[in-house]
């Protein structure tokens, strides 16, 4: 066995013996022999390979944690692991981008005079029905659905508290009163945040004892003119606007990761059998955070939160048809939980229906996961 120095071996690498002591330290990769007198590092010439996929992988930004689980991995699974956390840094790049938008966007609304100011007295607000059922196949209901004047909710509970965890996840999203309409769509964003970072805790917390739980999310937050979006997993947001029809939300799962790459296609991915396989969610281990955005928000849209169950299981042109074909928002709903229920019911359904009308917030009716306004 051939024995390298560590300055040799560090620049055969391409790290520093800083980083290789670090390494030694952490059991990520220990020397081959060290000198008992003197105490210097001697690496073996076939540990090359790994120090320098190590190398790449830190390049990358990967965690020591992570790296230290990836390399036990056979090669296809370190691929992708590999292509899993590319996903991840892609989806939070994506995001960062996006939120720092929305700041210079707003900033420059609030700088140019309004042309046409809303007339006061006629706020924008919803109308709205939301649902949810366990359908024909699960033995249980883990999804909930929410809806009052001003936010729409839908979760997606998963493992043995999925119930608890997408419960605890809506309720710390809905707790305390939203701040003033006038206080402009970046202060409800900040608040969306801040109640989805609550939902985060509040999972961790109502799932502890159930290992691999928790659940996805989805939320829409109304203020004056703008809708501030959170959301993480594969639950959905839709909105129909005339004849446009599209989602506002992309799918946090390996499948969907894959088919942004290349490397399915839609088609495909339909039928994958890790399709359900999520990349993100509000989990007992924490960790992942919430896709935000704004959106704005007009007289006459129609908006749709849904669970898999609904969005996997009916073809988007059906679901476009009853959206628009309904003027009351629980009909729409009816239809839809009727739609999803005729596929199969192979999963439970949560749906949220909201129509953006000018005018007094109507009075709500809370029934439990089942409300209509």
């Amino acid at each position: 066995m051939r024995l390298l120095t560590i300055g040799t071996f560090a620049r055969a690498a391409g790290l520093s013996q800083k980083a290789l002591r670090l390494y030694d330290g952490t059991g990520l990769l220990r020397p081959a022999h060290v000198d008992p007198a003197t105490g210097y590092r001697y690496y073996a010439e076939g540990q090359l390979a790994e120090a320098r996929l190590v190398a790449w992988l830190r390049r990358l930004g990967m965690p020591l944690a992570r790296i230290t689980e990836l390399r036990y991995l056979p090669p296809a699974e370190q691929a992708g692991a590999v292509r899993a956390f590319r996903s991840e840094r892609e989806a939070a790049h994506a995001a960062w981008r996006e939120l720092a938008s929305l700041l210079v966007d707003e900033l420059t609304r609030r700088a140019e005079p309004m042309t046409a100011p809303r007339e006061k007295g006629t706020p924008l607000t919803l109308r709205y029905a939301a649902e949810s059922a366990a359908g024909r196949v699960r033995p249980g209901n883990q999804d909930v659905a929410y809806a009052d004047t001003r936010l729409l909710a839908v979760a997606d509970g998963f493992g043995p508290l999925g119930r608890e965890a997408s419960s605890a996840a809506v309720g710390a999203l809905t707790a305390g009163e939203a701040p003033a309409a006038p206080e402009g769509a970046l202060a409800t964003l900040r608040l969306l945040l801040d109640r989805a970072s609550a939902a985060a805790r509040a999972t961790s917390d109502g799932a502890a004892d159930a290992g691999d739980a928790g659940t996805t999310l989805t939320a829409l937050l109304l203020a004056e003119d703008r809708l501030a979006l959170a959301h993480i997993g594969d639950t959905r947001a839709y909105l129909l606007r005339g004849d446009s029809f599209r989602r506002l939300t992309q799918d946090h799962t390996h499948v969907a990761a894959m088919v942004g790459a290349g490397e399915l296609t839609p088609e495909e991915a339909e039928s994958h059998p890790q399709r359900t396989l999520l990349l993100k969610a509000l989990t007992t281990e924490g960790g992942a955070s919430p896709q935000f955005g704004l959106h704005e928000a007009r007289a006459g849209d129609r908006f749709l939160l849904c669970s898999k169950g609904l969005g996997a299981a009916v073809p988007p042109w059906r679901v476009r048809t009853a959206l628009a074909s309904h003027a009351e928002p629980a009909d729409a709903v009816t239809e839809l939980m009727r739609l999803a229920d005729a596929a199969g019911g192979p999963d439970n359904v949560a749906c949220v229906v909201a129509h953006v009308v000018g005018g007094p917030p109507p009075t709500s009716v809370d029934a439990g996961d089942r409300q209509r306004s």
